[in-house]
This record gives structure tokens, sequence and C-alpha cells, in this order.
């Protein structure tokens, strides 16, 4: 078994706000990330998949087919958009790190032909990343 990573980028802007929360525990709980205009991101993902290796192509995946998929399911749907406004995922489900990685973990997982989807990354600043493994772990 060998595991790969690869990285995609795409920028998006969103808000942290809940509306069940008053102003008051909005702004103590999500700061100056709550302002009603949203702020926005260049975020990074990290996708780890494993898979035995190929003895034709010496390879564990076809980067090509990861490649479509973290694009048509991840990329396309969230790269340029708000994501609390334009993304259906975030209308019931404040668009925070650790939502967002679970998110992408459930639009990727299982469409990578011929390997198992092991971890998602998800890098939002230079300080804040965010990790997510599925529910086994």
């Amino acid at each position: 078994m060998v595991y790969l990573s690869r990285r995609y980028r795409f920028a998006a802007s969103h808000r942290l706000y809940a509306p069940e929360l008053s102003e008051d525990e909005n702004q103590r709980i999500f700061g100056k990330c709550a302002n009603p205009f949203g702020h926005g991101h260049n975020y990074q993902v990290v996708v780890t998949v494993a898979g035995e290796v190929d003895a034709v192509t010496g390879m564990c995946c076809d980067l090509r087919a990861l490649d479509d998929v973290v694009a048509r399911h991840v990329v396309d749907r969230y790269d340029h958009r708000h994501l609390n406004l334009d993304v259906e995922d975030y209308v019931d489900l404040v668009p925070t790190g650790e939502n967002i990685v679970r998110c992408i973990w459930g639009l990727l997982d299982g469409r990578v032909p011929g390997v198992r989807l092991c971890r998602v990354k998800l890098v939002e600043t230079r300080d804040n990343s965010f990790e997510y493994a599925g529910e086994s772990e």
C-alpha cells in the first residue's frame, strides 16, 4: 500500500455566523469572521489516497482521475464562491474549517477509482489547518 498526497487550491469567501445565536454571541465566538459581508481565503486542500502500486504503470493512483474528481466535485464547486450564499452545502451549516473539510471528504469519498480516500487536509491560513480522515478515526 502506497499513500499519495496531492495539493489543490481554491479561493472562496464565507461568513462565520450561527443564526441560532445572538449577535453578541456570534461576535464573541467568531469575532471579525462574523462580519456581515464575509471575508475570504486562498484555501489549499491536500487529498491523501492509498492504493496498491500497479505493476505496469508503477503508480498507485491515476492522477488524471484524481485531478478530475477533485476539480469537478471540490474546486469547481467552491472556487470564487461565497460559501454561505453560493454553495448549498452551507445553507444550514456554518462554513468553519472543520465543516468545510468534512464536506470535502463527503464530496470525494468513494469517487476515485482504485484507491481509498485516507485523509483530507484543508489549509485556511498559514496558522490554521484542519484534517479529517472519515468517521472511523
